[in-house]
């Protein structure tokens, strides 16, 4: 991987073993491009694509995950692709809250196919929001409730009960994570989907060919990968959903209910607020 990266720069950091990931960065980047400048926290980041990524597109882009071998190679990514203002550091995130440096520091934080794995997904929401400066924007990925398995395995395996890193539930759906973001005191701005039906075909067929060789498969599928040709139409004409529901919120500068008896959203965001003066 790191002869390709070096070949080819930033675009192989996001070829790897889950296909899907290039769907994510082309939902993410515009959304980062709206955005752009300040500092970014990336929860959950793997071998650090996306904190890379959002490090070249100008911010001070933090990556937390709980492998350090994940963060090793991270670092060595960022350093071939010059990101400079991309750092890693190693953080169980079900302990995100426990991490004072952290409080109230980022203008965006990023949480991509991360929260199904974990069993209190409240807590880590509520976690992110404290991590938000006021007006802050949150970025999220997860897979959708209703999306049709890609293959037998791990999409229709049996769901994990403890945290070991597979998913302990199915997805989320609108209702859910506007229900997540409320209790956390965010505003839910806009829900969206990524990973149609031809990346979930395409996926399949890779992991069917990865049996034969890696290589070969990748070669087979990246066409479809990087041209995603009627993604949007052919799905809705077969009415397949797309793979990951995705969220963009933000955290709120001061209350806004004109009611005169607090809503728990307004104290969980007084709570929060009260944390970054």
């Amino acid at each position: 991987m790191d002869q390709l990266i070096k070949a080819f720069g930033f675009p192989a950091t996001l070829v790897h073993g889950d296909t899907l990931v290039w769907d994510r960065w082309r939902w993410l980047k515009p959304r980062l491009r709206k955005h752009r400048g300040g500092r970014l926290l990336d929860v959950g980041c793997g071998s650090g694509a996306f904190t890379i990524g959002a490090a070249r597109m100008g911010y001070e882009a933090l990556g937390l995950s709980w492998d350090e071998r994940n963060q090793r190679v991270a670092r060595e990514r960022a350093a071939i692709v010059k990101a400079e203002t991309a750092g890693f550091d190693v953080c169980d995130v079900r302990q995100l809250g426990s991490r004072s440096d952290l409080l109230c520091k980022f203008d965006v934080v990023i949480c991509l196919e991360t929260i199904e794995h974990i069993l209190d997904d409240l807590k880590l929401m509520k976690d992110i929001a404290a991590c938000l400066k006021p007006s802050g924007t949150l970025l999220l990925t997860t897979p959708y409730k209703g999306f049709r398995a890609i293959g037998p395995e791990p999409d229709d395996g049996q769901l994990s009960t403890t945290e070991g890193g597979g998913h302990v539930r199915r997805g989320y759906s609108d209702s859910d994570l506007e229900s997540l973001c409320a209790r956390a005191g965010l505003d839910v701005d806009e829900i969206s989907s990524c990973s149609g039906f031809m990346s979930q075909k395409a996926t399949y067929l890779f992991r069917v060919g990865c049996g034969v060789n890696r290589l070969l498969a990748w070669a087979a599928i990246l066409p479809v990968r990087v041209l995603p040709l009627f993604e949007g139409r052919l799905g809705k004409f077969l009415k397949w959903p797309d793979y990951s529901i995705c969220l963009r919120a933000h955290k709120p500068s001061v209350s806004h209910s004109p009611s005169l008896a607090p809503t728990v959203a307004e104290i969980v965001n007084q709570d929060l607020l009260s944390g970054c003066q």
